[in-house]
């Protein structure tokens, strides 16, 4: 397996912190908690990856999928042995509290625009921001997840550059907060002909499409990043430690990255390993 902790210190603090989440290994039932976002749930990834990974290792794990800020919070109260995440400033920060050992990048995708196909706002392109700013100014609807999650982190990012102020729901009348996972998001987006943002992994196993079609897509700014962080023994000892982290090894591992770059729906790849770099 492919060291990466560079060095001979990070090696020694990085054992004593396992020494500490170890407790009886043999006592330890083989099975871990991982909360995760609903977009690596609902894009049926997990379905995918998980089978191989109890294949390799003979470790279940239950999946709690959550916004990545609820998921970061099930971390730091200790509900989770480890997190599999995409937003990035937070979970550095998370990191940076001691709440998690270290944060690896896995996988990345990107986010697009979704609308109605006749787009009557007229915001079809490649500037997120562009788009953002014409729906703003406008009476069509705009469906947030409006639920702490890494896809609702970067939707309000791209508000903030669009030139809105403050929260789009203040600012922008037919904006509409749904507190929702991203597969429900994009069910009421459908049923109402309403504009959302979405990860393009959820949108290509979405079945129920009515009449939306992607609008905005290819801006560099929609780069969608993904992480692993195995739960801080040191903070929380009573996690399972050891097969956390033999989850997070393996998926950067290269059968890890393998499984991912394999996961497609109708021959497109829906996420890109990218655990090297």
């Amino acid at each position: 397996m492919v060291n990466r902790f560079g060095s001979l210190s990070r090696r020694v603090a990085l054992g004593a912190l396992l020494a500490l989440g170890l407790g009886s290994a043999g006592a330890q039932d083989k099975s871990i908690v991982m909360a995760s976002t609903t977009s690596t749930e609902q894009s049926g990834l997990f379905g995918h990856l998980l089978p191989i990974f109890k294949a390799a290792t003979g470790i279940e794990t239950k999946v709690v999928a959550l916004g990545t800020g609820q998921a970061l919070d099930m971390g730091r109260r200790g509900d989770a042995d480890l997190l599999f995440v995409h937003d990035q400033v937070a979970e550095e920060k998370y990191v940076a509290e001691g709440y998690g050992i270290r944060r690896m990048p896995v996988m990345y995708n990107d986010f697009v625009l979704i609308g109605p196909k006749a787009d009557p706002a007229g915001v079809k392109g490649s500037d997120i921001t562009a788009a953002l700013g014409k729906l703003a100014k406008g009476k069509t609807a705009f469906v947030s997840r409006g639920d702490k999650s890494g896809t609702h982190a970067a939707e309000l990012r791209y508000w903030k550059a669009a030139g809105v102020a403050g929260s789009p729901k203040e600012t922008f009348a037919a904006y509409q907060e749904c507190g929702c996972g991203m597969g429900p998001a994009l069910n009421i987006a459908a049923s109402t002909g309403a504009y959302v943002l979405a990860d393009r992994g959820t949108w290509l196993s979405f079945k129920n499409r009515a009449d939306l079609d992607i609008v905005v897509q290819g801006d560099k700014r929609l780069f969608n990043q993904y992480g692993v962080i195995v739960t801080s023994p040191t903070r929380h000892p009573h996690t399972k430690t050891t097969l956390a982290w033999t989850f997070a090894e393996w998926i950067v591992s290269p059968a890890g990255q393998k499984a991912i770059a394999d996961y497609k729906i109708g021959g497109e790849q829906l996420f890109f390993p990218n655990a090297g770099q």
